[in-house]
Formats: C-alpha cells, structure tokens, sequence
C-alpha cells in the first residue's frame, strides 16, 4: 500500500520498535504524528527523521500514565480536523514493583491497555469516515505468560509479579483487538495485533534494583534489533496483503494463532465492559 501522505498516529516513537517505525513508515512517505510523554526526545526523533528525507513529523505531548493526558493528545490530534489513516498503539511499560498512575490505577495495566483503549476510542469516529483505515495494537507473546485475565485481582491488589502483570497487559491487549474487530464488522478499517518479538529497547527503564539490572544481560542473547522488532508492525501499516484482515494476531509478518485463553470472547467482552466501566468511557 503507497502509504505516501497518509497521517499515521504513534505512540512510544522516542526508542525501540517505535522509533523504528517511526522512521521507516516517515521514509515511506507518511505524515506522522508522535504522541510523546517527553517532547524533548521527540524533537530528536524528529531531527532524525527529516535529516534522513522525511516529512516533519507534529509532536504532540501525551503522558499514557495520565488519562487526562490521553484525551488531551486525541483531542490535539483532531483538533486540525484532518482523517487518521493509520494509529500504531506501540508504547508499553514494564515494571519491577507495583506503582499507581495519577488516576490510582496499576500503571502497566493502566499504560499498556487503558491508555491505548482510551485514545482508539478518541480517535475512532475520524477513522471510521476513512476508507481503509487501520489501528495496530503492539501485543506480545508475553501474553502466555498468564493463563487468564484474573479478574478478581485486575489491579495487583493482592501481590504484584512483574511477568504476569505484564502478560496481564499483553492480553488485555489481544483481546482488545479481536473484541474491537467484532464492533467493527462491515466497516471499511480494521485492527490487528503483533508480537514484535523480544526486542532490546528501553521499556522497563525506569525500573531500579538487582532484578531490574539483571534482565537485561540475562535476555540480551535472544533480542532482536530494534528494526526487526519493528518489521510486523510496519508490515500490518503498509501490506496489502492485510487489507482485508481484522482481528488477528501476528508473529514475523505471518497470521499466528495466539494461545486459547487470547482467543477467549466471554473474557474480551468481560476485559470490555470492566474497561469502560473503569476508566469512565463508552465507544461510540
């Protein structure tokens, strides 16, 4: 697909997978808007990006831990009146402790599947007036990590675990994807969802302590790069071979069958009803 003027929305495009993206699909041709939590990096994103021949991309400021912020950057984003082609969903968080949000949610549930639930949300009545719209949602293999949503404990109350709290999220965010693909039957967009792979990026930076240093040495021998990371995401952006696909999740740029408990649609309608009923939202 000639993805040449078309407005991609992005989040988490200051590092890793996102900022790969980011650059690719901006050599592309795309007109990109970053949602940044920290605008300074953003600019530097920026610079490299129009140094390397792409267009300049608007920064807009958006913290995913705030859902004030969240609404704040989509009403930014609409604010020019101008369609949304494409929302990439890529920012993430992964924590070592549990650590409340400004609304007083968990923040890796609260990052990695209020906000993007929130800001699709936001954006979705000027994508649906855009012919082959899409929204790709940064998912995870971590989402075999749980074997359930665990709904009696959504928020950590009870004892926080950085890998299920993180597997949590990365269902959370497969069954956004197929919950939202089943809304959106016989429009004209569509949504998708990928494991990017582990990637070596900052996410989990701000985490302190021997756990938080350890990981990363123990994991580097099964990273991937950054731009490899990012190859499925730019792949469900720009493919033709997608068109026509909503709903899915995938690995490497190919169709994969996530585990039975991401397939489960008694939990993604249950994951729909508590996310409105938390955050205080209702699709349109």
């Amino acid at each position: 697909m000639d993805i040449t003027g078309k407005h991609i929305v992005i989040t988490g495009a200051t590092a890793g997978i996102g900022q790969s993206s980011a650059h690719t699909l901006a050599q592309q041709g795309a007109d990109l808007t970053l949602l940044c939590r920290n605008l300074e990096k953003g600019a530097a994103v920026a610079a490299d990006i129009i140094a390397a021949g792409g267009r300049e991309p608007k920064l807009i400021e958006m913290d995913m831990a705030s859902l004030a912020s969240v609404r704040s950057a989509a009403q930014a984003v609409l604010a020019p009146g101008r369609p949304v082609d494409i929302l990439l969903n890529n920012a993430g968080v992964v924590n070592t402790a549990r650590k409340l949000t400004v609304d007083g949610f968990e923040e890796t549930l609260a990052v990695n599947h209020f906000a993007p639930f929130l800001l699709t949300g936001l954006l979705l009545p000027n994508m649906l007036e855009v012919p082959g719209a899409r929204i790709v949602n940064v998912a995870s293999a971590a989402h075999e990590f749980v074997r359930n949503m665990g709904f009696d404990d959504m928020q950590a109350e009870q004892g926080f675990k950085t890998f299920r709290e993180y597997g949590r999220s990365k269902l959370a965010n497969i069954l956004f994807t197929r919950s939202l693909a089943t809304r959106l039957e016989g429009e004209s967009i569509t949504v998708n969802c990928l494991h990017p792979g582990a990637v070596a990026t900052s996410l989990g930076a701000q985490n302190k302590g021997l756990v938080a240093r350890l990981l990363p040495a123990l994991l580097r021998p099964f990273f991937r790069t950054a731009d490899k990371g990012a190859q499925t995401s730019i792949y469900l952006c720009t493919s033709d071979e997608v068109a026509d696909v909503s709903g899915a999740y995938f690995a490497n740029c190919k169709q994969k069958l996530p585990r039975p408990w991401a397939r489960d649609d008694d939990a993604a309608q249950r994951l729909w009803e508590y996310t409105e009923e938390t955050i205080g939202f209702e699709y349109p």
